[in-house]
């Protein structure tokens, strides 16, 4: 599986339409997510996309032209596909694209040309609601719309995983955490010595780190895009707690284990930290899992999610300094958590 940062053909998402779903309402998280894929596309002067093709899920004509009418100009370089599925989290419902190491342009093309794929691989895994406790018409079927409407050859492991619960630094060393894999009903009776052979084998890889503990009220059981990200390989970003931060016994703990991990080279990992959002509830007043760790990296810029708050500045700034090559854009992003999740898991990246 590649780095995020490695060069994209396209990434897949979807639209919202589930009221129920969204306790405050659909009109915030779709302006949210248009201004996402916008940032994605990243339009020149001219019209033209700097970026990536944007592959939208949309349930209906109603959804696409709501989506279409937010999307502004950069609907032109937004494929639409009508599409049954629950909600929006395609990082977990949808397949994870590996590749055959090194791919060239010419070969690339082949996917624009609607032929098969044959530089990649849609790895489709058991999907259960984030373990039964979202259980949502479609969610099962949206991994195999993805890789067919992608023209790529599918692989399927029977075990459950979705992909906001796992980092890769297209180096062979993988990340997760013990509260996601191991602390659910995703998979009874597989040790964590059964899943760390299976990650490195489904995903490539040779190492696995295992984190323990995600944040505070996370829907997914504490999933590592929350948490921690490759940002190079064998570097680490992470967050500082904020003064009276609720998470920050499990932040300074995340630091600490990481400090001690080593990749799969055998050195020791390079961990950068970032200032965290502290605490942000909803409207409510229950805390939501706000990360800046959330981001998702496109082909030119970095969407990092912010939440009006005294450090979103700060944390956009310092994640900007891991990117020198692309721009980092900072895109309110509390009501899209509201839904229970964020940007990156949003996002499905579809390698080049």
């Amino acid at each position: 599986m590649p780095a995020e940062w490695a060069p994209h053909r396209a990434v897949w998402t979807a639209w919202p339409y589930l009221l129920d779903q969204w306790a405050e309402g659909l009109d915030a998280p779709r302006t949210a997510l248009a201004a996402m894929c916008s940032a994605i596309v990243d339009l020149d002067a001219t019209g033209r996309s700097r970026g990536e093709v944007v592959e939208l899920l949309v349930r209906g004509p109603d959804e696409e032209a709501d989506a279409r009418a937010r999307l502004g100009a950069a609907a032109a370089h937004v494929r639409f596909h009508r599409a049954a599925y629950g909600d929006i989290w395609l990082r977990d419902t949808g397949p994870l694209f590996l590749t055959h190491g090194a791919t060239d342009r010419a070969q690339a093309s082949s996917a624009a040309s609607m032929r098969p794929r044959r530089d990649a691989m849609a790895a489709c895994f058991r999907f259960d609601g984030w373990g039964g406790k979202y259980v949502m018409a479609g969610d099962t079927g949206v991994s195999e719309f993805v890789a067919v409407n992608a023209n790529t050859p599918r692989t399927r492991f029977e075990f459950v995983l979705e992909g906001g619960a796992v980092e890769v630094d297209g180096a062979g060393t993988i990340m997760t955490t013990k509260q996601c894999l191991l602390g659910g009903a995703r998979n009874p009776g597989l040790t964590q010595a059964d899943l760390d052979a299976r990650l490195r084998y489904a995903l490539g890889g040779d190492h696995v780190i295992w984190l323990d503990q995600g944040l505070l009220n996370d829907h997914t059981d504490g999933h590592i895009d929350t948490i921690a990200r490759f940002v190079a390989p064998g570097v680490v970003a992470c967050m500082e707690p904020a003064d009276g931060d609720p998470n920050r016994d499990a932040m300074r703990a995340i630091i600490r284990d990481l400090r001690a991990a080593k990749s799969a080279s055998g050195r020791p990992i390079e961990v950068v930290t970032v200032p965290s959002p502290g605490e942000v509830r909803d409207d409510s007043g229950m805390i939501m899992p706000a990360s800046y760790m959330n981001f998702y990296i496109a082909n030119t810029t970095v969407v990092v999610p912010t939440y009006e708050v005294p450090t979103d500045d700060a944390a956009v700034a310092a994640i900007a300094k891991m990117f020198p090559d692309r721009r980092t854009i900072g895109v309110p992003g509390k009501a899209v958590v509201v839904g229970g999740g964020g940007f990156h898991c949003s996002t499905q990246q579809e390698p080049l």
